[in-house]
């Protein structure tokens, strides 16, 4: 087991206790409390563990719980689906064998994607599993603006969010980072130590407080559709529909086509957009 993953596991179990509130489980608050949400043995009891076992998970230590423990301590602090799988997930990981270091291997757009995104009519782009953006058509590019110019390494959902100036140009940018940032968790537990997660991660926190503090929160999201509010210099404001759709082959990649609701205002401003640029090009 290595040292990372467990670290991960323990987070995880950590943040998610403190969040729970006694009266959420059905026990009684009692006297003043010294830490927030439950105490490790309130959870160990719930769970049906012992409390010096489930202290030991907490620590980060060598311990290897079984899918039917795993199972119990999701129904105690009362997971949602996709926190159920990632526990599972951090502890598959944490009970494998440490990996070695490894070539970092672009991820790659398939030509015939390639073709599809040249000849839909809607802004659409491969992202990878890290949010890296791969590929898009010219009307994707128009939507999210300048981040065509800049260098390959830069072109990151998550890194173009970030930045000050973007708060203008999205004006729910702050939920749609959190929830990216809980995307990229899930990603980057299904591969510890992936070289691109990893740099990301690192980069990301020290670059972006707001970054730390929500991966410090250990939100997991599996998100595969939403809404995204873009206020565009040419058009104004766009209120649009996205979807993401798996590339067949390798994990990873996703193809995100974003629409508007057909007949509406939004529709006729994306129109309107798609009159003003270059559809001949598929970067």
């Amino acid at each position: 087991m290595t040292d990372q993953p467990r670290r991960a596991l323990a987070d995880f179990l950590r943040t998610r206790r403190t969040r729970l509130r006694p009266e959420d489980v059905g026990l009684e608050p009692g006297p003043r409390r010294r830490v927030s949400g439950l105490r490790r043995e309130e959870l160990a009891l719930l769970a049906g563990v012992s409390a010096d076992y489930y202290q030991r998970m907490e620590q980060g230590r060598d311990v290897r719980p079984s899918e039917q423990v795993l199972d119990a301590l999701a129904r105690a602090l009362n997971f949602s689906a996709e926190e159920s799988r990632h526990l599972h997930a951090l502890a598959a990981a944490a009970r494998s064998p440490a990996r070695p270091a490894r070539p970092c291997e672009p991820e790659e757009v398939p030509p015939t994607t390639v073709r599809l995104l040249r000849t839909t009519a809607a802004p659409a782009m491969v992202v990878g599993r890290f949010l890296d953006i791969l590929a898009w058509n010219p009307q994707a590019g128009a939507v999210l603006g300048t981040f065509t110019q800049l260098p390959d390494s830069e072109r990151n959902l998550l890194s173009l969010l970030l930045h000050p100036e973007a708060d203008h140009a999205c004006p729910e940018r702050a939920a749609t980072v959190a929830e990216l940032t809980g995307m990229l968790r899930i990603q980057v537990a299904a591969d510890p130590g992936h070289p691109r997660g990893t740099e990301l991660v690192g980069e990301l926190a020290v670059r972006s407080d707001e970054f730390a503090a929500l991966w410090a929160r250990h939100d997991v999201e599996e998100t595969t559709r939403g809404r995204m509010r873009v206020n565009h210099p040419l058009v104004g404001e766009l209120n649009l529909d996205w979807d993401a759709y798996p590339i067949p082959g390798a994990p990873g990649p996703v193809l995100i086509v974003l629409t508007a609701e057909e007949g509406g205002p939004d529709a006729e401003r994306l129109q309107l957009l798609t009159s003003l640029i270059d559809t001949a090009t598929v970067r």
